[in-house]
């Protein structure tokens, strides 16, 4: 296995604190690097979809389509309609069924899919009358967007019409039930949501041919562009990627030079992972094909954002294939390590019946079942029914995380 990546990102960065020698990283990556190894490994069998699992009876996968080939879906699904007017049958659309019924779990692509069930949306019927509406309305926007080549964010499509639509969940939730329609991914469509992620550390990458060195980007890091399509020319000497749940650690991490330190790319979508993100993520890794470990709060909700990365999200399950990331490793804070490092009680929180319910939930999830480990954590945060933010670390000192935690976490090679 070749070891060489390109260096592009500049900025040296701090100096290395004494202990810090090169000796002591190469001893701290040791573990990382036979991950990185097992990675390319597990890359390079990733060659199965759902054709190859013969699925395709059950499976609906959504395809990358060009402004023209999604244009003239929208045309042929548009026809169709009007056939079905003329011939006296009324307007109706046959809309993906994403409901949790319609779905499957994978164990081969460790990720959902959407079975091949579909319901019928009427316009004589009283009760999708609206859908069938802004359906329509939608489909004609989307196909001015792609027909000019442009593209929109979701909030720019809902006050198109805002009267039809009256909130911004009714347009969105439609624009997921075009994509299915069309059988195209949600990227494809060219609406997209305001940017929300962001990434610091040893990677560069041209957006829309501009060159951005993410190690130049200040404690904000550098927003992830939301037209994913105009990233190009990924490069870095990153040995991993440390996938962070919320924008405060983030920018403690990122003001410690983290990255310098050791060497990687930090990214986070402060919370719940928007499309772009995943994306992103999704692209580092198959071109630089370096490790992602996740950092999150000990608690359900920090475990269900971890999810949506790594095995997609029960509403977008028909582009399930090209948003996840399933190898992601889980490498803090998990329940075990409240006690393993002593976090103090006071730092701790009692879980709410609906942490409680969403743990319980987690534990009959098929991708936790098929990992011992990921089952004992959740059983363990369970019975003792306590949780813990990343910033509880900061009862040991503001630096703790970057200068103690992680390290003893890589030096371990403590993820699951």
């Amino acid at each position: 296995m070749s070891t060489k990546r390109t260096v592009t990102p500049g900025g040296k960065g701090k100096k290395r604190a004494k202990n810090d020698t090169p000796a002591n990283l190469n001893r701290d990556l040791n573990k990382l690097r036979g991950l990185a190894a097992s990675t390319l490994v597990e890359m390079d069998a990733e060659k199965i979809n759902v054709s190859d699992l013969a699925l395709l009876n059950l499976g609906r996968a959504a395809k990358e389509m060009t402004d023209d080939e999604v244009k003239d879906e929208i045309e042929t699904i548009m026809v169709q309609a009007a056939k079905g007017i003329l011939t006296g049958n009324g307007l109706e659309y046959g809309v993906a069924l994403r409901a949790a019924s319609n779905q499957l779990y994978i164990p081969e692509l460790d990720r959902l899919v959407l079975k091949d069930a579909v319901s019928s949306r009427p316009f004589s019927n009283v009760s999708s009358v609206k859908k069938v509406a802004i359906s329509t309305r939608v489909l004609s926007l989307i196909h001015e967007v792609v027909s000019k080549n442009i593209h929109i964010t979701k909030r720019d499509l809902f006050y198109t019409d805002v009267k039809l639509f009256t909130k911004q969940s009714e347009s969105d939730a439609i624009i997921e039930d075009v994509a299915t329609m069309i059988g195209c991914t949600r990227n494809s469509l060219n609406v997209v949501a305001s940017e929300k992620g962001v990434v610091v550390g040893r990677m560069s990458f041209r957006d829309d041919g501009d060159l951005i060195d993410c190690t130049k980007m200040g404690v904000g890091g550098k927003v992830i562009p939301g037209l994913i399509d105009r990233v190009s020319d990924i490069k870095g000497d990153a040995e991993f990627v440390l996938l962070v749940e919320k924008d405060a650690v983030f920018m403690r991490l990122s003001e410690d030079r983290f990255y310098n330190d050791y060497p990687c790319i930090i990214i986070t979508a402060k919370g719940q992972p928007d499309i772009a993100t995943r994306l992103f993520l999704k692209r580092i890794r198959t071109i630089l094909k370096i490790p992602i470990l996740g950092l999150m709060d000990s608690d359900p909700h920090g475990l269900k954002i971890l999810s949506v990365y790594m095995h997609g999200s029960k509403n977008m399950s028909y582009d399930s294939e090209h948003l996840t990331t399933a190898d992601i490793k889980w490498l803090g804070v998990r329940p075990s390590d409240l006690e393993r490092y002593n976090i103090p009680v006071e730092c701790r929180l009692d879980m709410t019946e609906s942490d409680l319910k969403t743990g319980r939930e987690l534990l009959n999830e098929d991708f936790v079942k098929k990992n011992p480990k990921w089952v004992e954590e959740l059983e363990l945060m369970n019975k003792t029914k306590q949780k813990a933010e990343i910033q509880a670390l900061s009862s040991f000192g503001f630096q703790y995380l970057s200068k103690t935690y992680l390290p003893q976490k890589l030096r371990a090679g403590d993820w699951i």
